[in-house]
């Protein structure tokens, strides 16, 4: 309670409140007190019980009012007005540290905290009232931004196109369930990276990946000169079925581990070495050559590996038709491999994820803003090469 017509020195109130717990918290709790009690009696016109012509109301008790502060959760006795009701001038202007306190979560949400470690974090700074349910409530108000960044309209030319998928652990009703996240990765006219989608799907299969690439299609998205992926049989079909004259290239990166795992561990290093330098060829033909005599002397010696790499040499070679590229930017997927170690880096904080909606809100959420760097950063292919070979590909 505040103290009323108080008369103690005030060198005696704070000796009493320094005997407190919390001497600070309740130096706040007397002060707010004693404010709503000013403002209150300001009001009214009148001080509580006195008598006069002109008071603009009457008071009608105390209610208690938990109030949450960066210094701890205190108690208030808010004064009661009969009519018209009375909220504190503080409590108004609280609204927008409470704005900026959701912020912080959101953030750290986003950032792949817990709730469960956000709400201790609320605690450590004196707020009780941030539950982990709360936290998911606030949380849920990403999903308008979310959903706007999902289903935002494309551009109608994506030369490039990086496509893979990562697992995460997902409930599903009463069960876990290993999901397949397919993450979609472009280049604009302007040579800049866009991230286009971002699909939970049951499994890897060409339903899925032509559901995926038919969403973008309804989103605007009407041509695309180069799909780079891995070697996934339902991915290669839905590329062609969905994206017809549009060339694939096999992510290197990923043929080499296929063929790789046909040598023995002690000529894995060394044949790795002479492998690369297949891709580092100065030009498509000087590359077939190359592929010919790896595959001529090693071809008794590891005839699986070779077969491996007889069979997908030519589609790990497709970048070699846009020679105006470098081509470490469009012979791999490690673009996405990177985006994709930055999506495991937040999840696995949370690990097994409520529900597909919770996992969709958390990471398109860090989507976002890796997007909007994107836009703003310098191109990732020099719009002027871009340029040229959408003139080139015109004349053909």
């Amino acid at each position: 309670m505040a103290y009323q017509n108080s008369t103690v020195p005030f060198e005696k109130m704070l000796l009493n409140f320094i005997s407190n717990d919390d001497p600070m918290l309740s130096m706040l709790k007397w002060l707010c007190e004693k404010l709503m009690e000013t403002e209150v009696q300001t009001k009214l016109g009148a001080e509580k019980s006195e008598r006069v012509a002109n008071r603009q109301g009457y008071r009608s008790g105390y209610r208690v009012r938990r109030f949450d502060t960066r210094m701890g959760t205190m108690y208030l006795m808010v004064p009661k007005i009969r009519n018209g009701g009375y909220i504190p001038f503080f409590v108004e202007a609280k609204k927008r540290s409470e704005a900026a306190l959701m912020n912080v979560i959101q953030e750290a949400y986003v950032n792949g905290v817990s709730t469960r470690k956000i709400e201790k974090l609320t605690k450590t700074l004196g707020i009780e009232s941030i539950s982990r349910g709360q936290v998911s409530a606030i949380a849920k108000d990403l999903n308008e931004q979310v959903a706007a960044f999902r289903s935002r309209s494309l551009e109608a030319t994506y030369p490039v196109l990086w496509v893979d998928a990562l697992y995460e652990k997902i409930r599903d009703g009463h069960s876990v369930k290993n999901m397949a996240v397919l993450v979609v990765t472009g280049v604009n006219l302007e040579g800049r990276r866009d991230i286009l989608a971002l699909e939970p799907m049951y499994e890897e299969s060409t339903a899925t990946y032509n559901k995926l690439f038919e969403n973008l299609k309804a989103r605007g998205l009407e041509k695309v000169w180069l799909v780079i992926s891995d070697a996934h049989k339902g991915l290669i079909k839905a590329v062609r079925e969905s994206f017809v004259g549009c060339s694939w290239q096999r992510c290197k990166v990923h043929f080499m581990r296929n063929i790789l795992a046909y040598i023995s561990g002690r000529d894995k290093k060394y044949f790795a070495e002479k492998l690369k330098q297949i891709w580092l060829q100065p030009d498509y033909e000087s590359a077939r050559k190359y592929a010919r005599s790896l595959m001529d002397e090693y071809e008794l010696r590891y005839p699986t590996a070779v077969e491996t790499l007889e069979e997908g040499i030519e589609d790990s070679l497709q970048f070699f038709n846009f020679k105006e590229i470098d081509h470490r930017k469009i012979s791999s997927t490690n673009i996405l491999e990177r985006l994709n170690r930055e999506i495991r880096r937040r999840t696995k904080v949370v690990g097994i994820f409520p529900s597909m909606d919770s996992y969709i809100r958390l990471v398109t959420s860090y989507m976002i803003e890796y997007s909007e760097d994107w836009s703003s950063s310098r191109s990732y292919i020099n719009p002027e090469i871009v340029n040229a070979i959408q003139q080139k590909l015109l004349a053909a």
